[in-house]
């Protein structure tokens, strides 16, 4: 028969056992969620925060709660101290057998840093203590003085963020210049990332004023005129909605990693809001990938791209109007994508986009695409005499070269772009089966955003037509030409026309609403003839030297076959027509 002590090395050892299987199942969960289950390393956080010098703080009781790592065995145990190593098992079951026959063991000894305890020796006393259910222990305490304090649930990452924040407060002082600061992050580097757009702050201020400028001045600066538009436009699109594990500081710095990314690999300016709308897809995409993906193969596998319905209405307006126009409403297409082959019809292109550009201070960018496979040539009397039409025109711009489809091209960069140029040579035929083939509308029915259609002369596009029927698509053209009309670029008139609709009247009452509503002063006509027919006329009674349509519905295999207003428009005009999704 095994007397008391005996019994009572074996029942810890037990114990040990179960809570090493506790600690293998804590492990498990943790790897699961991807949250680290470790205890911190004593020297690698002092490292991070830095030491202001040692003292001896003497001999206390301290909450178990608060010791979050060790010095020299932090892969020993969990987070909550319970037995990872089989190696332990002798020492681990010997502590908890002296406990349970009232020893007094001697106290532990601890390093206190930021705030919490890191065991330099008694690991194991304080295993068995949290088993124990104990709350206390007595502890001899070597205090390592710091400037930060860190939470007791704080990670090696959050280490490295407290320090990041405070070596950026301390050299920019933003928490003293703004009491009510927060720029809490959930990742390291953010911090760092913020002080180098601080300093980049800092010498375009000196470049501007032509004096020193101090880094909190600039900081300051920074943080009233870039940090916080940033954060409201983030507010306006709900990316917060798309990331909610992550902070409006994380997605700023996010959308200006974004920013900057896209810039390098268009060779173009990419201006926040574009920047911020492409965070926004990619929250959309994360959050019903699945799905989503499933279904845009099939419909990629199964469907032509001309028999698509594109993307939805209003989704340019949602990703650029309301930030791209300022309270003046300036600055409207911030960026022009123009096409160019260098036939004289592109550059024909060119100089209507030119038109627009000197009116917005546009970016302009050219693209020249090459179908044959291997690396796009670089045509050096393509990009001279593009250099020299911007130059001339007093316009900013690049020209960018690739290989590949020349449709699939255009769309792909037009997602950054606002607004794109094209020449129409070749207008969608009346036949069905031709217009099936018809690259100009296969391209309109893809591209994201509004197209200005060029097929005759230039045009200064200051008197615009609106083509009206009520619908989603010619309701985003109401909306443009209004933001138009408001900024005093456009005079305009609004048409409702259909033969055989008997509420025309109504759908033009819709539109003046719109525009009286906003201060808008606009003609308005009916007409009861054939819907093509009657914006042509409208547009020569009137003297209009700009067309505005909605895109093509949402049946694309309805208007192939059928026709529709746009294609009749496109074939028949000479006006430059823009084209709003």
């Amino acid at each position: 028969m095994l007397d008391d002590r005996e019994q009572r090395r074996l029942d810890a050892i037990d114990e040990f056992r179960r809570a090493r299987r506790r600690a293998l199942i804590e492990d498990l969960l943790a790897w699961l969620r991807g949250q680290p289950d470790d205890l911190l390393d004593f020297e690698e956080v002092r490292q991070h925060i830095g030491d202001l010098g040692w003292s001896t703080a003497g001999l206390r009781e301290i909450p178990l709660t608060a010791i979050v790592g060790s010095v020299g065995r932090y892969h020993d145990f969990t987070r909550h101290f319970l037995p990872r190593q089989a190696s332990d098992e002798a020492r681990w079951a010997a502590v908890r057998a002296a406990m349970a026959e009232g020893h007094q063991l001697p106290p532990i000894e601890v390093y206190e840093l930021g705030g919490l305890y890191f065991v330099k020796d008694g690991n194991h006393r304080v295993s068995v203590a949290r088993e124990l259910g104990f709350s206390h222990l007595p502890a001899l305490i070597t205090e390592v003085c710091t400037r930060i304090s860190l939470d007791r649930d704080a990670t090696l990452d959050d280490v490295i963020i407290a320090t990041e924040y405070a070596a950026l407060m301390a050299a920019t002082g933003l928490d003293t210049a703004h009491p009510d600061l927060n720029l809490r992050v959930t990742a390291p580097g953010a911090h760092r990332a913020i002080g180098a757009l601080i300093a980049q702050e800092q010498r375009r201020l000196e470049r501007r004023q032509e004096a020193a400028v101090t880094l909190a001045e600039a900081a300051c600066v920074w943080y009233d005129q870039v940090y916080l538009p940033g954060v409201e436009l983030i507010r306006q699109r709900g990316l917060l909605t798309e990331f909610p594990e992550r902070t409006e500081t994380d997605l700023y710095v996010w959308v200006v990693r974004r920013q900057a990314a896209l810039e390098q690999s268009l060779g173009w300016p990419v201006t926040p809001q574009v920047a911020v709308a492409e965070l926004a897809r990619e929250g959309r995409r994360r959050a019903g990938w699945g799905l989503n993906h499933a279904r845009e193969r099939l419909v990629a596998a199964l469907v032509p791209t001309t028999m698509r319905g594109g993307p939805e209405a209003g989704v340019w307006r949602r990703d650029h109007l309301p930030a791209a126009a300022d309270a003046a409403h300036q600055g409207l297409f911030r960026s022009i994508l123009v096409p160019l082959a260098g036939t004289p019809e592109s550059w024909e292109a060119l100089e209507q986009a030119l038109v627009v550009a000197q009116r917005d201070g546009s970016w302009l960018s050219g693209l020249h695409v090459v179908t044959s496979e291997g690396p796009a040539p670089v045509d050096p009397d393509l990009s001279e005499h593009f250099a020299e039409r911007c130059a001339a025109a007093g316009v900013r711009g690049s020209l960018v070269y690739e290989e590949g489809s020349i449709g699939s091209q255009i769309c792909e960069r037009a997602r950054w772009a606002d607004l794109v140029v094209v020449r129409v040579v070749y207008p969608p035929p009346p036949r069905p089966l031709a217009r099936l083939r018809s690259g100009l509308r296969d391209l309109i029915q893809r591209c994201p955003q509004p197209i200005l259609a060029v097929p005759g002369p230039i045009s200064p596009l200051s008197r615009a037509l609106v083509a009206y029927d009520g619908g989603p698509r010619a309701h985003e053209a109401l909306i443009l030409a209004g933001y138009l009309a408001l900024r005093g670029d456009l005079s305009l008139v609004v048409i409702a026309a259909d033969e055989h609709n008997q509420r025309l009247g109504e759908i033009l009452e819709r539109a003046h609403n719109y525009l009286e509503e906003r201060g808008i002063v606009a003609g308005y006509v009916i007409d009861r003839r054939p819907t093509g027919a009657a914006i042509l006329a409208a547009a020569a009674e009137h003297g209009s030297n700009l067309i505005m349509m909605g895109c093509y519905g949402a049946r694309p295999a309805f208007e192939i076959v059928l026709g529709s207003t746009l294609d009749y428009v496109l074939r028949e005009s000479r006006l430059p027509v823009l084209i709003c999704r």
